[in-house]
């Protein structure tokens, strides 16, 4: 018979099974290379006061990576986008573009270099695993957008020598390379200068990233490729039927290629948003409020982030759960197959849903691959070994002679 002595050691004893668990998917956590393939956070460079070191709150000013996060989170590093919001087509604005690109490609740099106790930039995969062994966090840069380049085609091998090593050529509107997923059809597909992207990156051995492109972008990458290509923060289709998201036969079309599509945490591209004018309207004005602010004290972002949480508490909509990224990244891994998914988080760019809000969380959905019986070899995969593999197949098919040898230190 039980005596009320007994009941808390009990109590204590049905938890042990809870704890080793969660210890043993902290453990394989942290024996993977964990990374995201696509971090907005340079957009957070030139702003005054802020740096990547301290710890910041994601309620208050809206950022989602830092380095203190990355650590608690097990994140190794990843991809630091150069972003470049999509302009007129005019001679003026691609100027502005190609300078703006080459200005966040510097700031990047610099970031690394201001904090070499922490950051190591790297540029293939190899020197990802020996920084993340090493204890440090490391860096690598991406392109979000080719309109930088789309005016001249040959600047990528300018932002390659600066140790670019992926890049997409199109976002939410057309340009001259490629059409967007979000835009109406204009090349049906990738324009003539989109095909020499496609054919320099290969040349180069940049990894070419088709997130944000049109169906039909996509198909044409995969066929022009000589090397396999990433989506590097998407969804599927099959759970949300929208534009951003990839369709079932195409993720067979990327897994055949050997690519991989990296599974985002943008709640709009994972369930069903009612439209709102109103809220619309005033999301959109708030975007441009801070796109002409893009050198924002730490008051006015936390004003800017008042402003946006009233807006959302005037017109609410829902937000997606952990458990819809969880039903996005198995009904892809059911599709592509294990050696052809990974994750990102799209945070500090518009990413973050309710249980995934930031670096930190990353453990989380090792656990839960875990717990749906995955193995310690596959989630190293989907959290950082796929993409590793596709960048270094990238790189093997390019041209040897155009390499790129960033000195690395100690």
């Amino acid at each position: 018979m039980r005596t009320l002595a007994t009941l808390p050691l009990l109590a204590l004893l049905a938890t042990l099974p809870t704890l080793a668990s969660a210890q043993t998917a902290r453990k394989v956590h942290d024996d993977a290379i964990v990374l995201d393939t696509h971090f907005d956070t340079p957009a957070n460079l030139g702003r005054p006061g802020w740096t990547i070191t301290d710890r910041h709150d994601t309620a208050k000013d809206g950022d989602q990576v830092d380095v203190p996060r990355m650590i608690e989170g097990g994140v190794d590093g990843g991809f630091f986008a150069i972003y470049t919001a999509q302009g007129p087509r005019t001679p003026e604005a691609r100027r502005a573009a190609r300078d703006a690109g080459f200005v966040r490609a510097v700031q990047i740099r610099e970031m690394v270099a201001r904090h070499p106790d922490v950051f190591q930039f790297v540029t293939t995969a190899e020197q990802a695993r020996a920084v993340a062994a090493s204890g440090k966090r490391f860096v690598f840069m991406s392109m979000e957008n080719g309109t930088p380049v789309e005016a001249d085609v040959s600047l990528l091998s300018t932002f390659h020598a600066l140790g670019l090593t992926m890049a997409s050529p199109v976002h939410f509107k057309n340009n001259d390379l490629a059409d967007s997923a979000t835009d109406k059809p204009e090349w049906n597909g990738l324009s003539p200068a989109g095909r020499t992207f496609v054919a320099e990156a290969n040349r180069l051995g940049i990894l070419l990233d088709a997130s944000h492109a049109s169906d039909q972008v996509l198909e044409q990458m995969i066929a022009l490729s000589k090397a396999p290509i990433i989506l590097s923060h998407s969804g599927v289709r099959a759970i949300y039927n929208h534009p951003r998201n990839v369709s079932d036969a195409d993720l067979k079309l990327l897994a055949a290629k050997g690519g991989v599509v990296q599974i985002n945490a943008f709640s709009a591209y994972m369930i069903d948003q009612p439209k709102i004018p109103e809220r619309d309207a005033a999301m959109q004005a708030l975007m441009v409020k801070a796109e002409a602010m893009r050198d924002m004290t730490p008051e006015q972002r936390g004003a800017l982030m008042a402003e946006r949480k009233a807006i959302l508490e005037r017109w609410p909509a829902p937000r997606a759960t952990f458990a819809d990224l969880m039903k996005h990244l198995e009904h892809a891994i059911q599709v592509a197959g294990i050696d052809h998914v990974g994750l990102s988080g799209d945070f500090d760019g518009g990413g973050g849903i309710e249980g995934f809000d930031g670096v930190a969380d990353f453990p989380k959905v090792s656990a839960a691959l875990l717990e749906r019986g995955y193995s310690a070899a596959d989630v190293a995969k989907v959290m950082g070994g796929n993409a590793l593999r596709v960048l270094a197949a990238a790189q093997a098919a390019g041209d040897p002679a155009a390499r790129v040898t960033i000195p690395q230190t100690n």
